[in-house]
């Protein structure tokens, strides 16, 4: 009777190595990643680029290099203006951990409360009640956290 052949056992894998950042225009993702970090925290950035494997990478960089690196260093609009905005469009198609993110860094870029609320009762008119009180409720949960 043959023996019968094992089948070899693999080896451990080698651990991957961490994907890294790849963007094209290095200058814009320099901007945006210092901008990114200062808006949103230096720990909340670290922490998404240091999950980020080799599917997601590529989102962080076009998210570094575009929205934050060409977007928002672009001189036409305040911080607090695009802060606004983005909290208006968030809340508008209820994106709810995107919008706590960027209530975040709203109060970051100088927005108070009142000017908050102010942005969330627009929404409520022209985009609903439903998705407003969802926004004003995260905001809520983000002004306690911070102690506001």
């Amino acid at each position: 009777m043959a023996k019968a052949k094992r089948a070899a056992k693999p080896k451990a894998a080698a651990k991957a190595a961490k994907p890294k950042a790849n963007p094209r225009n290095k200058k814009l993702y320099d901007d945006g990643m210092k901008l990114r970090k200062a808006v949103l925290g230096a720990k909340y950035v670290d922490t998404s680029m240091a999950s980020a494997d080799d599917f997601m990478m590529s989102f962080q960089d076009i998210t570094t290099e575009y929205a934050w690196g060409y977007l928002w260093t672009r001189p036409g609009l305040s911080r607090k203006t695009r802060s606004m905005l983005n909290l208006a469009m968030l809340a508008a198609l209820n994106r709810g951990p995107e919008f706590k993110l960027h209530v975040n860094g709203a109060l970051n870029n100088g927005l108070s409360k009142e000017e908050i609320k102010e942005v969330l009762l627009q929404v409520a008119i022209y985009c609903g009640i439903p998705a407003s009180l969802d926004a004003f409720k995260t905001a809520r949960d983000v002004f306690k956290e911070r102690g506001l």
